[in-house]
């Protein structure tokens, strides 16, 4: 199956991103990264030559086996597929459902709405709608969490919910969300920064993050 290591296009701040590097961290996977800034040069993502590799112009792309994928989901589902140790779905299904209902609330009801493509659009109101969207997302998902939570978003095992739930944490904290509402999304967060593969993923410890942002 193998076809060379595989390559993560990334950017250190993207919380897409973020996602699939603890995915492969929590897999034990060996990867090489190709940053992409999104900032430089008006965002590397426009590039002809992403542009070739992910139509979309967003990160993260993964190549491995042979093929590209692109969407932080699809990506990790691939994964949990052909390299299942350790599961990153429960194999509940009721517990399963919950694992990706959570994500799917956080990378379709959450993120894009602030995400940087967005944020330009809204001017000097940019952190204002972020707050919003996120406080608005936070509220159902704070609720959603007391019923499914254990020591982390689902029951007592790391989920794709959780590789979803820190890094949108961060996005809160950058944006100056209060977070003291959310006592179950701060304990929980709290808990998963503790984890080596979530420290090892962190923005601030990536090939690209600037140097004044180092860990």
């Amino acid at each position: 199956m193998q076809a060379g290591k595989p390559v993560l296009y990334s950017y250190f701040r993207s919380s897409c991103s973020w996602r699939v590097r603890i995915a492969l961290a929590l897999k034990g996977i060996n990867y090489e990264t190709v940053p992409i800034d999104l900032i430089k040069d008006g965002g590397q993502q426009f590039s002809e030559e992403f542009q070739a590799l992910n139509p979309m112009k967003q990160v993260p792309a993964l190549k491995i086996d042979g093929i590209i994928i692109g969407q932080s989901l699809a990506i990790i589902d691939y994964l949990e597929e052909t390299r299942p140790t350790p599961h990153l779905l429960p194999q509940d299904p009721k517990k399963r459902a919950s694992a990706r209902m959570i994500s799917d609330l956080i990378s379709s009801g959450i993120q894009p709405l602030q995400n940087l493509s967005v944020l330009k659009q809204m001017g000097d109101n940019a952190q204002h709608w972020a707050q919003k969207v996120i406080t608005s997302g936070f509220n159902a998902l704070e609720e959603v969490l007391q019923s499914t939570a254990g020591k982390y978003c689902v029951g007592d095992e790391v989920s794709m919910a959780d590789l979803c739930l820190v890094p949108q944490v961060a996005n809160a904290e950058r944006f100056k969300v209060d977070l003291t509402p959310y006592p179950t999304i701060n304990h929980i967060n709290k808990t998963l920064l503790a984890l080596e593969a979530f420290q090892v993923s962190h923005p601030s410890r990536q090939p690209d993050t600037p140097a004044e942002l180092r860990a």
